[in-house]
C-alpha cells in the first residue's frame, strides 16, 4: 500500500515560509506595509497630541492615559467586517473564557500602568526628548523576545541594541532649556525615569502578546489582532476610568477645557483625535506581533520615534543642539543596523526558496513508501 507523504513548508522564525505561494507572500507584505504605516503615523501623531494637551493647559495625567485606549470602540466596525467575510485560512481553536478572560485582563492591566508611565514622562520631558528616550524600547524588547519568545539575537541585533541603548542614555543626561517650561531637575529625572521604566514595560508587553498570539489563540486571521487590541484596551480604559475618580481629577476636568489655550472644543477636538491616534498606532504594533514578531514591531515604533523629533522640531518648534542630532543619528544606526539583519535573513530565505526549487519534484512534494 502506497501512502502519500506531503512536505510541510519550512516555516522561519518571523512567520515566513519557504514554498509559500507568491499571492500570500504579496498579500502578507500587503499587510506588513499597512501596519507599519498605521505605526509612524499614529504614534507620531498620538505623542505630538499628547505634548499639545499639556501645552495648551492640560494637566490630568489620568485623562491624558485614558485617551490612549479609550477610543477602542471604533475598532468595531472592522471587527465587524472581517467577522462577516468567512476565510478559508482561519482554524478553529476553542479556548476557555476563563483562559481568555485572563489574558485579556492581564494585559488590559499592564497596558493602563504602561500608559500612566508614558503619561508622566511625556508631561516633564520635550516631545522630541521624549521620542528619543523611548527609542530604548528596542534594546529591552531584544531581550525578552530571546527570553520569551525565543527569538534569535545576532551580532547585528546586539549592535542595534547596544547603540539605541546608548542613544537614550545620551539624552537622559542632557537636561536643557527645551524642556517645557516650569519642570525642575528632580521632575525631568522623574519623566526620564517613567519614560524608561514604559519603554521597558511596552516592550515586555508585546513579547507577551506574541506569546499569547502562539499559545493561546492559534487563529490566522486579523480579527485576532482587532480583539486582542479591542478587549486588552477596555481593561485598560475601565481602570483608568477608576484611576480618574478615586485621585479625584475628574473634578478638574471642567475647568482644564474652560482654561484650553485653543478653546473647549480644541479641547475636545484634541482628546478625540488623540485617541483615534494611539489606537491606529496600536492596530499597527499589534498587527505587526500578530504577522512578524514583538521585535520587528518594535523595530518599526523606534523607527517612528527616531522620525518624532523632526515633527516636534517643525510642530512645537523644539530645539535640536547637538546632542539630540547625535542621539537621532545614533537610533538611525541602530535601526538600520537591525534592518540589515533583516536583509541578511530575506537572502537565506531566497537562496533556500532556489535550493528547494531545484530538488526533483518527487523528493521535495512527496515520499512514496511501498
Amino acid at each position: 500500500m502506497a501512502v502519500l507523504e506531503i512536505q510541510e513548508p519550512h516555516l522561519l522564525q518571523d512567520g515566513r515560509t519557504i514554498g509559500q505561494s507568491p499571492i500570500r507572500f504579496l498579500r502578507r507584505w500587503v499587510m506588513i506595509s499597512v501596519n507599519i504605516f498605521f505605526v509612524i503615523v499614529g504614534q507620531t501623531a498620538g505623542v505630538l497630541l499628547g505634548r499639545f494637551y499639556y501645552d495648551q493647559g492640560g494637566n490630568s495625567k489620568w485623562m491624558a492615559t485614558l485617551v490612549q485606549t479609550a477610543g477602542f470602540p471604533i475598532l468595531f466596525i472592522p471587527l465587524f467586517i472581517l467577522s462577516s467575510q468567512k476565510s478559508s485560512t482561519t482554524t478553529k481553536f476553542n479556548v476557555s473564557i476563563t483562559t481568555l478572560t485572563l489574558v485579556y485582563f492581564s494585559l488590559g492591566v499592564f497596558l493602563a500602568g504602561d500608559n500612566m508611565m508614558y503619561s508622566i514622562g511625556l508631561l516633564y520631558l520635550s516631545a522630541s526628548t521624549y521620542f528619543l528616550v523611548c527609542a530604548s524600547q528596542l534594546a529591552s524588547n531584544a531581550v525578552f523576545a530571546f527570553f520569551i519568545n525565543s527569538q534569535k539575537f545576532t551580532a547585528l541585533i546586539f549592535n542595534s541594541v547596544i547603540i539605541l541603548s546608548l542613544s537614550s542614555a545620551l539624552i537622559g543626561v542632557n537636561s536643557d532649556s527645551t524642556e517645557p517650561a516650569g519642570v525642575s531637575r528632580e521632575k525631568y529625572i522623574l519623566g526620564f525615569l517613567c519614560t524608561l521604566g514604559a519603554s521597558t514595560v511596552y516592550s515586555l508587553l508585546l513579547s507577551l502578546m506574541q506569546l499569547s498570539f502562539q499559545k493561546v489563540l492559534k487563529r490566522e486571521s486579523f480579527s485576532v489582532v482587532l480583539e486582542m487590541q479591542i478587549y486588552t484596551s477596555f481593561v485598560a480604559t475601565c481602570a483608568c476610568i477608576v484611576g480618574l475618580f478615586a485621585s479625584g481629577e475628574w473634578r478638574s476636568l471642567k475647568g482644564e477645557m474652560d482654561g484650553f489655550g485653543k478653546g473647549r472644543i480644541s479641547y475636545v477636538m484634541t482628546l478625540v483625535w488623540t485617541a483615534v491616534a494611539w489606537q491606529v498606532s496600536s492596530v499597527g504594533v499589534v498587527g505587526l506581533v500578530f504577522v512578524v514578531s514583538s521585535l520587528f514591531s518594535n523595530v518599526i515604533s523606534t523607527l517612528a520615534l527616531a522620525l518624532g523629533p523632526i515633527a516636534a522640531v517643525i510642530f512645537f518648534h523644539d530645539k535640536m543642539d547637538g546632542v539630540k542630532v547625535v542621539a537621532m543619528l545614533m537610533a538611525f544606526w541602530g535601526f538600520a543596523s537591525y534592518l540589515y539583519q533583516q536583509y541578511l535573513d530575506d537572502c537565506k530565505l531566497k537562496a533556500a526558496q532556489n535550493q528547494d526549487n531545484e530538488v526533483p519534484n518527487e523528493f521535495t512534494l512527496e515520499r512514496l513508501i511501498v
